[in-house]
């Protein structure tokens, strides 16, 4: 059975460690693919401990490492994404990001350096544990695909034998330390949308004599606002956010053709499916009522995050027993932004777990968002990350579970 107590010691003793650690990421993230310094500094920090680690090259930088158990047993997955964002930081602390236009503004140096708290924690517990864990250090989360990549690699077979739970922990404001998720879908799926109306260009002043695709793209904007609202149901909602608008590049001209680009969150596989089937119809009518052609690429991203029931419970059941019930909520709706830990739960029953990290002295009602360059997260919550982390896989694999 799991100790909290000397559980939550011994990750308390670890925290001056990772908060240095999450400092160093902090100054010096890198975002995609290659992440070569982050990944040779979590090496680094992995050293001296009993693992099975493959690294990947300098343009896929993963790590995936495996604790072997003192016994045989079932395998579980501990997930952390590396990347950083294409956001310049305006935070203004002592150990903000040295890379202009480049920073950790959505909290995945606290994942790696949580994930490699629970390496240690686990590692010191070696003859406690009866099977292994996997810790899936992963780069690209932002920008799509990284956790797929691995997942072709083999990280879910890592240990030999497909893991039977995966767990991944996330920061976000919220007040500090309180932990978070639900049963089934946990955050929306993630979805692109990009339109093209292709009239004919002519003089500003002469606009009876040009087919003009701006007064159809802007018919478009509107339209796909209707469209989420009336073709749904709010127990099923859909998002569309249109977050890019090009038309002409001189003032006086009408273009040839005009562009948008949306961002689609859903979350239901069936409601991706129509909006798939249904968005290049709506953008095409509207076009031709226009005289204009439309063009319409629905892209899926992302699938929605899916805890698995059972293992949502145990989650909360666990986190519960680990640091008490004012410490955990279960999520009443789920969030409409996106994570590709979905692709792992979509292979693996899992549960994915909010963090609470607003500093002391921010509301977290008025905190700024992850993605924002003024994001902030209290970095004094990593020992109990790293806690958690570890009381999940133990919880599969500990020899007396």
């Amino acid at each position: 059975m799991i100790d909290p107590a000397r559980l939550r010691g011994d990750a308390a003793a670890l925290l001056p460690r990772l908060i240095d650690l999450r400092r160093s990421l902090h100054r010096t993230p890198e975002p995609g693919f290659s992440l070569v310094r982050t990944r040779d500094a979590v090496l680094g920090a992995l050293q001296g401990l009993d693992l099975e680690i493959v690294a990947g090259p300098d343009d896929f930088s993963s790590i995936t490492a495996v604790l072997r158990g003192a016994r045989a047993g079932p395998s579980v997955l501990l997930r952390a994404d590396m990347d950083a964002l294409r956001v310049g930081e305006e935070t203004g602390l002592p150990y903000s990001s040295q890379v202009e236009g480049v920073s950790h503004a959505c909290g995945h140096d606290l994942h790696t350096a949580a994930l490699v708290g629970a390496a240690r924690l686990l590692s010191a517990r070696r003859a406690e544990i009866s099977g292994s864990v996997v810790l899936m250090f992963e780069p690209g989360e932002e920008a799509g695909g990284g956790a797929r990549r691995m997942i072709a690699e083999g990280v879910l077979a890592a240990a030999g034998e497909r893991v039977v739970a995966a767990y991944g922990i996330h920061v976000l404001p919220g007040t500090a330390g309180i932990f978070s998720t639900r049963a089934g879908a946990l955050m929306a799926g993630a979805n692109g949308l990009a339109v093209r109306v292709i009239g004919r260009g002519g003089h500003g002043s002469r606009p009876h004599q040009a087919v003009d695709p701006v007064p159809a793209l802007a018919e478009i904007v509107l339209a796909l606002q209707t469209f989420a609202t009336r073709r749904f149901s709010p127990f099923d909602p859909v998002v569309i956010t249109v977050t890019k608008l090009h038309a002409s590049d001189i003032v006086n001209a009408i273009p040839d053709e005009a562009t948008l680009e949306a961002t689609v969150r859903t979350l239901s596989a069936h409601t991706t499916t129509v909006l798939a089937q249904e968005l290049p119809a709506l953008v095409e009518g509207i076009a031709a009522a226009h005289g204009c052609r439309g063009e319409a690429v629905f892209r899926a991203v992302y699938p929605v995050t899916t805890n698995d029931a059972d293992a949502a419970r145990h989650a909360l059941s666990v986190l519960e027993q680990t640091f008490g019930a004012d410490r955990v909520e279960e999520l009443a709706h789920p969030a409409m932004a996106s994570e590709d830990f979905s692709y792992v739960l979509d292979e693996i029953p899992g549960a994915f777990v909010f963090l609470g990290a607003t500093p002391a002295g921010t509301d977290p009602e008025e905190a700024e968002m992850n993605h924002s360059p003024r994001a902030v997260f209290d970095d004094g919550i990593l020992g109990d990350q790293a806690a958690a982390l570890a009381a999940l896989a133990l919880s599969h694999v500990g020899s007396t579970r």
